[in-house]
């Protein structure tokens, strides 16, 4: 093995220094600063988990940020639970969802919170002061028509301020938003607890 070139400690530094180099080229022309629209999708766990993971970044940069929740309701989360108690100076969090349609039963309540949670969205959007929106499981409302995909666009592309980030979460991201989004991740399952039998734990899911 010590014949092997790839154990060469010489061999691998010029290796790195050539790496090194190449990628400082590389990060060298990227100079510009933009608010992003970003897009967490796909049937994988962890879109939310993933957005709220920025916005706690943001939070500890001190800068002011946002929440709408368009779908979780009644129930207790930890992330809405830390902001509330401990950072409610720097992150508005509002919960304005009444839980998911199966269990509301009721399309029309739902689409009015849903228009509400959209109104709220572009008030906190528009305020230059906040420097990232998230808007969690927005995705899930415009899949089901409770709020049209062309006013959400029209919207971010004519009054999203230039540094402001905007955050959208949810399976199933309409094409239009992936369209004119800076950053799209969509999250691939591979393997769930759930499909065997375990349900959603503390600290994993909320």
């Amino acid at each position: 093995m010590t014949d092997d070139p790839r154990n060469d400690p010489d061999r691998h530094a010029q290796k790195m220094a050539k790496k090194k180099a190449a990628r400082d080229k590389i990060m060298a022309t990227k100079t510009e600063e933009k608010g992003l629209i970003i897009v967490h999708t796909g049937k994988g766990k962890g879109k939310s988990s993933a957005a709220f993971g920025m916005i706690f970044r943001t939070i500890a940069h001190g800068m002011p940020c946002a929440v709408v929740q368009f779908i979780k309701g009644g129930m207790k989360t930890g992330e809405r639970d830390l902001i509330e108690t401990r950072f409610s100076d720097l992150c508005q969090f509002h919960t304005m969802g009444e839980g998911f349609t199966w269990e509301t039963q009721d399309k029309s309540r739902d689409i009015e919170m849903a228009k509400a949670a959209w109104e709220k969205s572009k008030e906190l959007i528009r305020d230059p002061k906040n420097r990232m929106v998230l808007l969690d499981e927005i995705n899930i409302a415009l899949r089901y028509d409770y709020i049209d995909v062309a006013d959400v666009v029209a919207f971010l592309e004519a009054e999203k301020p230039e540094m402001t980030h905007v955050v959208l979460t949810g399976r199933n991201a309409k094409d239009e938003l992936i369209e004119i989004a800076d950053l799209v991740t969509e999250m691939e399952l591979v393997k769930h607890p759930f499909r065997s039998g375990i349900k959603a734990q503390i600290g994993v899911e909320f």
